[in-house]
């Protein structure tokens, strides 16, 4: 059993707060990839929920290779963010903290790999599809702004 599954399963639908996981994994075009999830049809980075074995970068290492059935190492820390308002399925609600990452591919190939994705796509700062949740946006964001110094052609004031 998760641990996440398990504590749910104690305190029926009362707010949580989890900590979680993202990855930024960029091609050589520095497009984003971005999975479409399962549970809401929209779009947000590999990543996922802390269980208790993990540390945050296994987390970060295992939630990519079962979305997106790539190999990767974490090549820098992007920072910490939080979505104080996370909702998935009909109940389940949590304040989110998530640890970002960017990752190399260093293996496999890109497939859905597990039930939680429908699709995985790169895509253009420019041209992202609607984003799923607040923290995963200021992500997205703070890589481009670290990267290039600034977003949509203006100085990043986040």
């Amino acid at each position: 059993m998760s641990y996440i599954k398990d504590i749910r399963d104690k305190v029926s639908d009362d707010w949580l707060i989890l900590n979680a996981s993202a990855v930024v994994i960029v091609n050589d075009k520095n497009q984003i990839l971005l999975q479409k999830r399962a549970d809401n049809g929209l779009w947000g980075l590999p990543g996922g929920l802390l269980e208790l074995e993990d540390s945050i970068s296994q987390c970060a290492i295992r939630e990519v290779k079962e979305e997106t059935n790539l190999d990767i190492e974490l090549s820098r820390f992007i920072g910490v963010f939080n979505n104080p308002f996370m909702r998935w399925r009909q109940r389940d609600c949590a304040r989110v903290i998530s640890y970002a990452f960017l990752g190399k591919v260093i293996g496999s190939s890109l497939k859905v790999n597990d039930h939680e994705s429908l699709e995985l796509r790169y895509f253009n700062y420019y041209d992202l599809p609607i984003i799923h949740s607040i923290d995963t946006l200021e992500i997205i964001q703070a890589y481009y702004h670290n990267q290039f110094g600034y977003i949509e052609g203006e100085l990043y004031h986040g």
